[in-house]
Formats: C-alpha cells, structure tokens, sequence
C-alpha cells in the first residue's frame, strides 16, 4: 500500500515520464517543435477547410482515431491548378506538387476538426489515389507529396504512417491526386 507521500512521488514521476515520452499537449515534432510551429516556420498558411462536394463529412472521430475523407488540392499560393491525368496532362513533379497541397487541405480539415494540430499522435494510414494514365507505374512519387509533408510537419516518427498508392481510371472533377487518411489523435 502506498502512504501519501509515496503518491505524490509516484505521479510526479509518473507525469515526468510523460511528458518525456511527448504524451502531453503540444507533443514536439521535427527538430522538437510542435506541428503549428512547424507550420509556421516553413512559411505555409493552411487554406480554409475544404467544403463536402457531396454527402459527407471531413473528418469523423472515433475515439482516438480521426478518419479524414478523401481530399484533393486546392490552388496553390500562386494561383496554379492542378488538374487532369499524371502522365499525360501532368509530370510527376506535378502530380507531386499536387499531392502537396492535397496534404495541406487534409490539415486544414484535421485543425478544424481537432482545434490544433499539436493534438495529433501520428499518422496511422494513408490512401493516396493518382489519377494517371493506364501504363503510370510512379504513384508513390507522386504521393510522396502528400507524405513528406506530413514528415516535415509531425516529424519522421510521427509523420510517417502505413500507405497505399494505387492509380486510377479517374478522380472527381478531373483532380490529379486524392488522399483520405487516419490519424491517431490525443483524447
């Protein structure tokens, strides 16, 4: 049995541990930060949360696990559109570059859905789907976009999650790359 004085040691050491091992608030991610002040040091503003084009959500929470919907990218900052097949309208450089703000969309829906994003654990599961022609065998270049920025933003542990990428015959409104993805996120 414990005597109170033994508790007191017990839990500071026990929160000590925690805060350690990052299982607190604001959980550090490349080079120490945190996801929003890593956001911030790479210059880039996320876009506001992209609106449903059909009958769904963005992002549901099931307990510790935020699924978010398919995304596809937005105008980059200079107005560029990504649109069409990787392949034949687009390079993989492109497609890449694509799946890069595809990537900022998916967090402007996870900050929305969670208020920040220092209160995601990591990336569980990413599907990225290129639409590229019949003979395109480079999708995991090209969703490479999507997942370094996720590595730039939570870091390489937590950044970096179990991913497919697969090509397909086409994409809603003709978009080069879409992604859902899972993320484990703190209670």
């Amino acid at each position: 049995m414990f005597r109170s004085s033994d508790r007191r040691g017990f839990f500071s050491t026990s929160l000590a541990v925690l805060s350690a091992v990052g299982l607190g608030r604001g959980r550090a991610s490349a080079g120490g930060q945190t996801a929003e002040s890593r956001l911030t040091e790479l210059g880039l503003t996320l876009p506001p949360a992209p609106a449903p084009i059909a009958t769904y959500v963005r992002a549901v929470r099931v307990g510790s696990l935020l699924f978010v919907s398919g995304h596809g990218p937005a105008a980059a900052a200079d107005g560029k559109v990504y649109m069409g097949k990787v392949g034949r309208d687009l390079t993989i450089e492109e497609g890449r570059a694509a799946a890069r703000l595809v990537g900022l969309n998916v967090l402007a829906s996870v900050r929305g859905a969670l208020g920040s994003l220092d209160r995601v654990v990591r990336v569980v599961k990413v599907l990225g789907m290129v639409n590229a022609t019949e003979d395109f065998t480079q999708q995991p270049q090209v969703v490479n976009g999507f997942s370094d920025l996720m590595v730039e933003i939570f870091g390489e542990s937590r950044g970096k999650g179990a991913r497919s990428a697969v090509g397909m015959g086409s994409l809603p409104n003709n978009i080069p790359v879409e992604v859902e993805a899972i993320f484990e996120v703190e209670g």
